[in-house]
């Protein structure tokens, strides 16, 4: 094989897991990838007195390249990072959550897009698909599992160049959670003077069973929507192509109804009826904003207007827990050899600045 066949096959394939049973069906479409790939390590990201085997039958044509490492139970960023740093030999490392489907072609497809790949070029994005129900509208939690299909930088599908990983340092730990921190580390990169790239992969993400308060607990976003400001500026949102939530709105709303509850308790009446219909107003706009795309079932009308009473006030509880917790975070700044130089004299960059990619 050339060099240029070995550089596009020589990758790593990382997977935090909590062993969910949708383990069991990337492992499988992995396995029947041509050629699979040479390594694949699962990082076991249960709590750590779990000393169990993963619950997960490991499918024969990866057996024996298949390597567990413990996790430390502190999220996806911190198991990717556990991953691509027990696969020190690769130089490039494939993310994927555990409830992918990689799709038949998507080995070759890999190979194609790593071949691509410029020597700037950090990682390569894939194409990510959300099935949804043909015959109704899709629920609430199914659009938002949809929207993945638009993320920029997603790590459901991934791959990064390994010497880009310790350039940045990897993922942020500070990211508890399977949220912004894929986008912290894009614009990472992108500060330190690399690419991203579009691949042409394909992968398919189900939509995954979810009890009815899934939307409230998402809401624990919004503190790590804090420290991406923190870390990259208020126009983090433009630079990443990330979706503005309504959290201005969820404040307002909790705003109106606490001082519903404070004029009641100080017994005026007028103004606590004032703000009590400014509530009740912002939470009916914001459950029939959820509801009119739905299916409009008698469950689904239940879920959107339980949690949509919900969401504004714990909203606003993890937004102001991530104003106490990342008040001392640094803004980032790209290492020195792509920081930007002074102006010259005549005002202009000198001509190596200008020419950074």
């Amino acid at each position: 094989m050339n060099q240029a066949g070995t550089a596009a096959t020589d990758y790593a394939v990382v997977i935090p897991t909590l062993g969910r049973p949708s383990l069991a069906a990337c492992l499988e479409a992995l396995a029947a990838a041509d050629p699979p790939p040479e390594r694949v390590v699962l990082v076991d990201d249960r709590p750590l007195h779990r000393c169990d085997a993963l619950p997960v039958r490991i499918p024969a044509a990866l057996r024996d390249r298949t390597e567990t490492v413990p996790g430390c139970a502190a999220g996806p960023a911190a198991a990717r990072n556990s991953g691509w740093r027990a696969a020190p030999e690769t130089t490039w490392v494939v993310f994927l959550d555990d409830d992918v489907v990689p799709g038949p072609c998507w080995a070759a497809d890999l190979a194609a897009d790593l071949a691509a790949a410029g020597p700037r070029t950090a990682g390569v994005t894939a194409r990510i698909t959300v099935p949804l129900p043909p015959d109704r509208r899709p629920t609430d939690w199914e659009r938002n599992t949809a929207g993945l299909t638009q993320a920029r930088w997603i790590t459901a599908d991934m791959a990064y160049r390994r010497t880009a990983l310790q350039a940045v340092g990897g993922f942020d730990e500070r990211f508890p959670r399977a949220y912004r921190e894929d986008a912290d580390l894009a614009l990472r990169v992108i500060a330190a003077g690399w690419t991203l790239a579009p691949g042409r992969r394909r992968t398919t993400h189900p939509v995954r069973p979810a009890d009815r308060w899934i939307s409230v607990r998402l809401q624990a976003g919004n503190a790590d929507d804090v420290l991406m400001a923190r870390r990259h500026g208020r126009d983090w949102w433009s630079r990443a192509g990330a979706r503005r939530g309504r959290l201005p709105g969820h404040l307002a709303v909790t705003a109106a109804g606490a001082a519903a509850l404070l004029c009641a308790a100080a017994g005026r009446h007028r103004p606590a009826g004032v703000c009590a219909a400014l509530w009740l107003a912002g939470t009916a706009e914001f459950g029939w904003a959820r509801i009119a795309p739905g299916p409009r079932t008698r469950a689904e009308i239940t879920t959107m207007l339980l949690t949509s009473a919900a969401i504004p006030p714990v909203a606003t509880g993890h937004w102001l827990r991530g104003l106490v917790r990342h008040r001392r975070v640094a803004p980032h700044r790209p290492p020195d050899a792509v920081r930007p130089a002074p102006p010259t004299r005549s005002g202009r960059r000198p001509a190596h600045e200008r020419a950074l990619p």
